[in-house]
């Protein structure tokens, strides 16, 4: 058996155990804390530290609900990055990244998300959260907005506008 199945397999039946303590701790929120507990052992590299609140919460409430109705783990591969890290990531890899000031993994507002399924999935369902795929060439990239933001086809670039 393919070994990311064998954790996915193991993160789902974990968040089940789970949820009798998450219960306890936080009854009208169990399922949500009791994914994100789960995840949180499936992803045990993700920070979410540094995330404003109104991303993190949205973030957090979007996975929990892929994960309970649709069996699907969505994890954090980059959320906020301070400006060295985001400059040094302007250096490395020039035009595809940002600056720093433009950044909204910067600001706490961006997230880079896994796996490619999850993606998926918060490309169809984000807009409940107001989480937005934002560049054409960056699938796993979503970004917090009070509305859907303009396509582009790499940041940087000129949004894109798609007919309706």
């Amino acid at each position: 058996m393919d070994r990311s199945v064998v954790f996915e397999v193991a993160t789902k039946v974990l968040a089940r155990l789970l949820l009798p303590a998450a219960k306890v701790r936080r009854p009208r929120a169990a399922h949500h804390l009791a994914a994100q507990w789960a995840l949180g052992l499936r992803f045990p590299r993700e920070s979410l530290e540094g995330l404003r609140p109104q991303t993190r919460r949205a973030f957090e409430a979007a996975r929990a609900e892929a994960f309970w109705r649709d069996g699907q783990l969505i994890g954090l591969t980059s959320g906020h990055r301070d400006a060295a890290e985001q400059h040094r990531l302007c250096q490395e890899l020039g035009s595809r990244v940002l600056p720093p000031g433009q950044s909204e993994h910067v600001r706490g507002m961006a997230l880079d998300v896994r796996p490619t399924e999850g993606a998926r999935w918060l490309e169809l369902h984000g807009d409940r959260w107001n989480l937005f795929s934002r560049y054409d060439n960056e699938p796993w990239h979503f970004e917090l907005a009070a509305t859907r933001p303009a396509r582009q086809p790499r940041p940087g670039a000129a949004p894109v506008r798609r007919p309706c």
